[in-house]
């Protein structure tokens, strides 16, 4: 029920993504999820998986972890048990379109391993005080390389539906952590990420003015007085 532009992926990307959208193992949509950030500011995250996988390590949020291993793409991991390589294969202001290929080894399942694409709408908002705000909503297709998995398929298949789902809503309560952090400790976010190794200085210069951005704003609600 969410339209995504798939028909504009390029040829090559969508000769993978296609098989997976119509032969998936199983298939999820969560959202909207509200995160409290300037779409700017989120963005800029969402794009930067590296620096916001850093800045979560390091503010003790999760164990994340991200790095570039060519332009798009990327090798990330929760640290606790899933990882694989991810490919930015479409993008606009509104809407990105992922491959990733990876594993997740759990409690209750054997490791799995398989291919996926992730679907990402985001749409402009406001929380509760009325300040600037991002909606998600995520649709993801998984289909899963284990021949063992596949064979019970009928029986798994929404056991590895919760196991996505609760994947995907970690990572969105990550981000409300860090967006909470980013307002209210904006010094410590800003110390972690210049403390040695720092992060890149283009990131660093854009944290600085994305945390002085957020810091003004919430000043000015906080100073807003309604009358009768």
């Amino acid at each position: 029920g969410v339209p995504f532009p798939v028909d504009q992926v390029a040829g090559p990307w969508s000769c993978r993504l296609h098989p997976i959208m119509n032969n998936y193992t199983t298939a999820n949509k969560i959202g909207p999820i509200r995160t409290p950030l300037p779409e700017t500011i989120y963005a800029y995250l969402l794009d930067h998986p590296s620096m916001a996988a850093a800045l979560v390590n390091r503010l003790d949020l999760g164990l994340y972890q991200a790095a570039a291993r060519t332009p798009g793409r990327f090798w990330v991991t929760d640290g606790e048990g899933t990882e694989g390589e991810v490919d930015s294969v479409y993008q606009d202001r509104t809407t990105r379109i992922y491959y990733l290929e990876g594993s997740h080894d759990g409690t209750f399942l054997p490791r799995m391993t398989g291919k996926a694409v992730v679907l990402l709408k985001i749409r402009t908002a406001q929380d509760a005080k009325g300040s600037a705000a991002v909606e998600t909503t995520l649709v993801s297709y998984i289909q899963l390389d284990n021949a063992f998995l596949s064979g019970l398929l009928s029986l798994l298949r929404p056991l590895i539906g919760k196991v996505v789902t609760r994947q995907l809503i970690k990572g969105f309560d990550t981000a409300n952590r860090l967006s909470q952090l980013m307002f209210q400790h904006p010094d410590r976010v800003l110390f972690e990420a210049t403390d040695p190794p720092a992060l890149p200085d283009d990131e660093v210069n854009f944290l600085e003015q994305a945390l002085a951005t957020l810091h003004d704003a919430d000043r000015s609600i906080s100073t807003i007085t309604t009358y009768p």
